[in-house]
């Protein structure tokens, strides 16, 4: 079996879906490998570094993805890329079906079976699998580290024979995987935290980190969370309570960060362009969600805007990207934990029947079978909207 690890062609994507680790042990359950030249450059993973794990390196994306059974990837193919893509292939990367149903409609019609890694069932034997979570990880650290050096004064309190510098004030908003590790990471830099979320069972795990939660607690926010863990979409009438609440609080915040975002729709407006006027001039607004259309009005992808009162709004585009080699290695890691179990004497032999891979499989034998898109699927085949 031969593995294919093209080089990442998206906008602002630094990722490379292996690691010199991961190549090893793919190789190390019989499989070849074929890293497409220059593909860890914006990891700082040379190509010396692949061959020395056993990896054949190829000049061009068409030569790596020659006679490969499996493709790794981090983002969903280009156009471009999907010339490239044979029959029987099967294609594990970020798909992102919703935002761009075409691609998949496209590895239907060339036969590419493809699955789309952010649909891994959040279960525990999968949780080593989780792209979302891997990377949510590293965003929500970042995204406190980007946020203290827009800010441009100390996070902690410092009593000095000049005086005291009061701790900054951080409020996040959204309190999944990247939300928690914002909280403990402005709390090791000795920031006072606040943060929300429409689901209850994250009170706890928010004062767990030393962080104070605010939230509208009603019967409608006890029943805000779905099975898998995700956040509802709350009524119209919870959100202006929830934004009444919020408009007061942010005022006084000096760094205030937002991860909310729905899987398969726009990401909600949390802070609106009152809110914003609001804060005080210096103040900084990280939105971690401005990839899916944004949390935080007036934020633009991939800049920094600085309202008319001195705030700035941080739009930064892919932000684990911005820490590539840790990004890349537990991207590598998740491929490599999803794939290694199905892998016997250097075949991959997936089980149809098995959670994870129905959970992923997006298409099979040129068509869409993910019960989301099914019914979509201009082959006729039968499913229903999800």
């Amino acid at each position: 079996m031969r593995i294919a690890v093209p080089k990442e062609t998206r906008d602002f994507e630094t990722r490379v879906a292996a690691s010199p680790e991961t190549v090893k042990k793919f190789i190390g359950l019989g499989a070849q490998v074929a890293v497409q030249a220059g593909a860890g450059d914006g990891a700082r993973i040379p190509d010396s570094a692949y061959e020395a794990a056993g990896a054949e390196i190829a000049k061009t994306l068409a030569a790596a993805v020659k006679d490969a059974a499996v493709v790794l990837k981090i983002q969903r193919p280009t156009a471009a890329e999907m010339k490239a893509l044979a029959k029987g292939q099967k294609l594990f990367c970020i798909m992102s079906p919703y935002a761009d149903p075409s691609i998949m409609q496209a590895c239907a019609d060339k036969g590419v079976d493809a699955f789309a890694m952010e649909f891994m069932p959040r279960i525990t034997r999968a949780q080593s699998m989780d792209v979302l979570s891997s990377q949510a990880n590293l965003s929500g650290y970042k995204a406190v580290i980007e946020g203290a050096n827009a800010y441009g004064r100390a996070f902690p309190q410092m009593m000095t024979a000049a005086g005291t510098v009061a701790p900054a004030k951080v409020f996040v908003m959204g309190v999944g995987v990247a939300g928690l590790q914002a909280i403990a990471t402005a709390r090791r830099l000795g920031a006072i935290v606040t943060a929300t979320d429409v689901r209850p069972a994250t009170e706890e795990q928010v004062q767990s980190l030393g962080g104070k939660f605010i939230a509208v607690k009603n019967e409608e926010f006890e029943q805000a969370q779905t099975e898998g863990g995700y956040a509802k979409e709350m009524s119209d009438d919870y959100k202006r309570q929830q934004a009444e609440l919020v408009a007061g609080h942010i005022a006084k915040q000096d760094l205030v960060i937002t991860t909310a975002l729905i899987p398969g729709r726009q990401a909600p407006i949390l802070v609106n362009a009152e809110m914003v006027a609001s804060m005080k001039p210096g103040s900084v607004i990280v939105d971690l969600a401005v990839e899916q259309g944004g949390n935080v009005e007036g934020a633009e992808l991939d800049a920094v805007v600085e309202t008319a009162n001195g705030v700035k709004i941080l739009g930064l585009a892919n932000m684990p990207g911005r820490l590539s080699g840790d990004a890349s290695s537990l991207f590598a890691r998740n491929h490599l934990n999803f794939l290694s179990p199905f892998i016997a004497e250097g075949a991959l032999a997936l089980d149809d029947e098995d959670e994870l891979v129905k959970g992923t499989r997006l298409t099979k034998d040129g068509t869409v079978v993910h019960p989301n898109f099914a019914a979509s699927n201009k082959n006729g085949a039968d499913g229903k909207e999800g």
